[in-house]
């Protein structure tokens, strides 16, 4: 083996994606001294996106002091790569979900802090903002973040104010032509991996809601308040966020995103291989090694794996697929590019035993796939 790339995903609670990079970057390394090692981690636009990024390409992290999702002031970050060009913006830096702890509310957490972040990237010439929509403690459909872009909100009694999830009905018109001017020539991309739509018994109020502190009486409102969102604006730009799939990510970011600043929402997979010039990394490999904390039928849909296996078969480069736990179903990602798939589980255990022991478990399983490649 003189050259190979290791693309794993987390394996959810677990063991995340650079500590399965770590893990196998020295076995291949103690069997193949020499071999080119590529890593390149994955984070799904939750918590570890901007250092999952930075470690792949590296880059600059910088430190800004926002607003949290009280409006309290903070400390987040967010990553520049490119030579100044692409931001990573991890919206969980000030509007995650660990940062209420025992103190949840979706009708008054704000992504404000998100829009300074990307204010403040532009101011500092990037040209592309990649905004990870990931593992949020807010339901406001993006308003907070708006706000921070210049976007006025106006109430019935013509007064402008700062809507959140629980305020979003007093909003009786809103004005979007400063921050589209704050914007202008800066493209900025939603790395989405639900495919949730804004509202309804799917959407983000419903699904997302109650892990964010909400009741049921909460959830209806929450809801309510964010389809209102989404007639204003139709009203106001045109754009019908509804429906679009991802836009309920991120507590309705998503659907700001593309209603407030014009943006796309892609699959977090495909954004990260095109970042990292993925086609380029593979020239010369002779496999890639990727894998994810379990891997079913759904794992087809564009996730992780599939998204590498694809890419890596138009090149022509072997995968194998390094996993916690197979589903039934997994059978047609064969032909799609996974040449194999190997569970590092080896005792039959429950998830909350195995997950203690799965470090000591990825290690011995790659060590026993490397043997197996130094035999061929």
């Amino acid at each position: 083996m003189k050259k190979c790339v290791l693309m794993p995903d987390s394996f959810k609670g677990t063991m995340s994606s650079m500590e399965i990079c770590a893990i196998m970057k020295e076995k291949v390394l103690h069997f193949f001294p020499g071999c080119s090692v590529v890593e390149i981690p994955v984070a799904d636009g939750g918590e570890g996106t901007v250092d999952c990024f930075l470690s792949a390409v590296g880059g600059e992290k910088v430190t800004v002091t926002v607003k949290g999702p009280f409006l309290e002031d903070m400390e987040a970050f967010y990553g520049v790569i490119d030579n100044g060009e692409t931001a990573i913006v991890e919206m969980a830096a000030c509007a995650g979900l660990p940062l209420v702890e025992n103190c949840k509310d979706p009708k008054r957490a704000s992504t404000y802090g998100v829009g300074q972040l990307i204010l403040h990237a532009i101011g500092r010439g990037c040209k592309k903002i990649i905004v990870g929509l990931g593992g949020s403690c807010t339901n406001d459909g993006g308003v907070g973040m708006a706000a921070a872009l210049g976007v006025k909100f106006f109430g019935q009694d013509g007064k402008t104010f700062i809507p959140a999830g629980g305020t979003i009905e007093q909003v009786a018109r809103m004005d979007v032509s400063a921050c589209l001017s704050q914007i202008a020539g800066v493209e900025i991309v939603g790395m989405c991996d639900v495919n949730n739509p804004l509202c309804g018994e799917s959407g983000a109020s419903a699904v997302f809601g109650p892990q964010k502190g909400a009741t049921p009486e909460d959830v209806a409102e929450l809801d309510r308040n964010l389809a209102h969102l989404a007639r204003l604006m139709k009203e106001t730009r045109g754009i019908e966020v509804q429906d679009i799939p991802g836009a309920g990510a991120a507590g309705g970011l998503g659907a700001g995103l593309v209603g407030f600043l014009d943006s796309r929402l892609q699959k977090g997979i495909d954004i990260v291989l095109d970042t990292v010039h993925f086609e380029q990394l593979l020239q010369g490999a002779d496999v890639v090694f990727t894998g994810e904390g379990k891997i079913d039928s759904q794992s087809l849909r564009g996730k992780v794996v599939a998204g590498v296996a694809a890419r890596a078969q138009q090149s022509g480069v072997p995968v194998v697929a390094v996993v916690g736990d197979i589903g039934d179903g997994v059978e047609p990602i064969f032909e799609n590019g996974v040449n194999a798939i190997v569970s590092i589980n080896s005792v039959a255990v429950p998830f909350e035993k195995a997950r203690l022991r799965s470090k000591r478990d990825l290690a011995f399983t790659f060590e026993n796939i490397l043997r197996l490649w130094k035999l061929a």
